[in-house]
């Protein structure tokens, strides 16, 4: 919670210094010209990535496979679109980040390295459900409910 806050103080912060820095040294209307060129660029970047991104995710549903890169490819295109809509030039900078391919690839791959990637029916190391797995034990079986008035039970259900 404590690196939120900090975020949330101190990004606005420094935003603000660095444009009143920029504007002092080449005016307030070409700073806010800048600040609505990183956007525009951004989202035009934006949207050439996320129609990729969809693509390639498609064509790995279509093989049958999960698109769990594309997944959170998807989520660094959402974070990198909302920072570059916000005004400043830090945020740019952490946006462009999200959208370039080369660094979003970097990102990710720091982050994919944390994580594990599970198919519905199987379990985190690799073996479906129905199958062994040398760390625990699986007991198979089918249950059926009865009902308690069929089976003679006088007592009511109070559930």
């Amino acid at each position: 919670m404590r690196p939120l806050l900090l975020i949330f103080i101190v990004v606005p912060i420094l935003e603000m210094w660095l444009l009143i820095t920029v504007g002092g040294e080449i005016g307030a209307l070409p700073t806010i010209g800048l600040v609505l060129l990183t956007a525009v660029v951004g989202l035009a970047l934006l949207r050439h990535q996320g129609l990729s991104t969809v693509l390639r995710a498609q064509q790995k549903m279509q093989a049958g496979e999960l698109p769990a890169r594309e997944m959170v490819e998807g989520i660094f295109l959402a974070v990198g679109g909302a920072l570059l809509l916000t005004p400043g030039f830090i945020t740019d900078a952490l946006g462009f980040a999200c959208l370039i391919p080369g660094l979003r690839q970097l990102l990710l791959g720091r982050i994919l390295r944390h994580v594990t990637v599970v198919r519905p029916g199987s379990t985190p190391h690799g073996t479906s459900s129905q199958g062994q797995n040398r760390d625990h034990d699986v007991i198979e079986g089918d249950f059926s409910r009865e009902d308690r008035h069929s089976r003679g039970d006088s007592r009511r259900d109070n559930h």
